[in-house]
């Protein structure tokens, strides 16, 4: 009998995020001057005009954006519902073909079989939400990046160095009562493992979150279901805003997090603040391995720790127009999982915003 590890799906990796978007050349120039990702791809010119997409990224970050040109897109019936936002979520896997038939087999939605184009294989089960997942392969010495349908573009280098390398992890939120069924998919059907829960109480409002993670370390997925036994709150401000379950935001991994904050703050980008008295009373807290207080202060960054060390992050100021999607800057020394001090205090800082915003 295999393991997880020796599975189909063991050697599991994030190979692109694909969103649907309204407008396609604004998010480009967003990403593009704001986190210092590169195009690297875009639409075919002679392909039929259905939708423009372009390929954006850095290091082992891998995004397509897809603006949908007619109403029967499946990007249009996605913007018309959420709003700009994370659509699939794509997998590599050795044998896309054979873990469709065994995702499918344990109770996954299919949603296209497998097929084959210029030698890359695809196929795509449906996973939370609207959002799906595609098992991912090409051919031995093919770019990493590609995708048939999207073209190299040349000098596809970033303008700029942002220091952002990888995808760290989602957070999503579900509907309440929909937390222990999504876990349990992930394990049953993909092979994750859960590696951290907790209950976040913010004021009146609580959430429960659990970590659901691939069999190789690959793809984390932070999923969050509201309380409803406490007072409505941002989690069910989202579900309503967004129209059901998705991804809140998408963390990028930073080598050094400071100099990415200041360097993305400088080209227009927002982050949420924190709350002075939260650095008065950090080093009573812990010592932190890298960076000083006075560097997080400037630049608002929150920082934890778990068994195995330490992590820093900062969350972007929603510039969605339903609040619905964020990013998260995060570097990790070591630490494996989350600090629920740092989960709790985001969830804080978007509380303060909804209210300010209000006021």
């Amino acid at each position: 009998m295999s393991t997880p590890q020796t599975s189909i799906f063991g050697q599991m990796s994030l190979d692109h995020i694909e969103f649907y978007v309204s407008d396609l050349a604004a998010e480009t120039q967003r990403l593009v001057d704001g986190f210092g990702l590169a195009v690297y791809a875009g639409t075919d010119p002679a392909a039929p005009p259905e939708a423009r997409s372009a390929g954006l990224g850095r290091g082992e970050i891998r995004l397509v954006l897809t603006q949908p040109l007619v109403e029967d897109h499946p990007a249009a019936a996605y913007v018309e519902r959420h709003g700009d936002g994370v659509a699939d979520i794509s997998l590599g896997v050795a044998d896309p073909a054979a873990a469709f038939a065994e995702a499918v087999r344990r109770g996954a939605r299919p949603v296209a079989a497998p097929y084959d184009v210029d030698g890359v294989v695809r196929a795509t089960i449906m996973g939370f939400g609207d959002i799906a997942h595609t098992f991912v392969r090409r051919p031995e010495g093919m770019d990493a990046r590609h995708l048939p349908g999207l073209l190299p573009r040349p000098a596809a280098e970033p303008a700029w160095d942002s220091g952002l390398y990888a995808v760290d992890h989602f957070a999503v939120c579900l509907e309440a009562g929909q937390l222990d069924p999504t876990v349990r998919f992930y394990e049953t059907v993909l092979d994750f493992r859960m590696i951290f829960e907790e209950q976040i109480v913010v004021g009146n409002q609580a959430m429960n979150s659990k970590v659901v993670q691939s069999a190789g370390g690959a793809v984390t997925l932070t999923l969050i279901e509201p309380d409803v036994s406490r007072s409505p709150g941002q989690i069910d401000e989202f579900l309503k805003n967004h129209g059901g379950a998705g991804v809140q935001h998408v963390a990028f991994s930073a080598n050094d997090i400071v100099a990415s904050v200041q360097g993305v703050r400088r080209r227009g980008v927002e982050f949420l603040s924190t709350p002075d008295t939260y650095y008065t009373m950090l080093s009573s807290r812990m010592e932190l391995a890298r960076h000083t207080v006075s560097e997080l202060r400037e630049v608002n960054v929150l920082v934890d720790a778990d068994h195995h060390g330490q992590l820093f992050q900062i969350f972007t100021r929603s510039a969605h127009p339903r609040k619905t999607f964020f990013l998260e800057l995060i570097e990790r020394l070591g630490a494996q999982t989350f600090g629920s001090g740092n989960v709790k205090a985001l969830y804080e800082a978007v509380e303060l915003q909804r209210q300010a915003e209000r006021d």
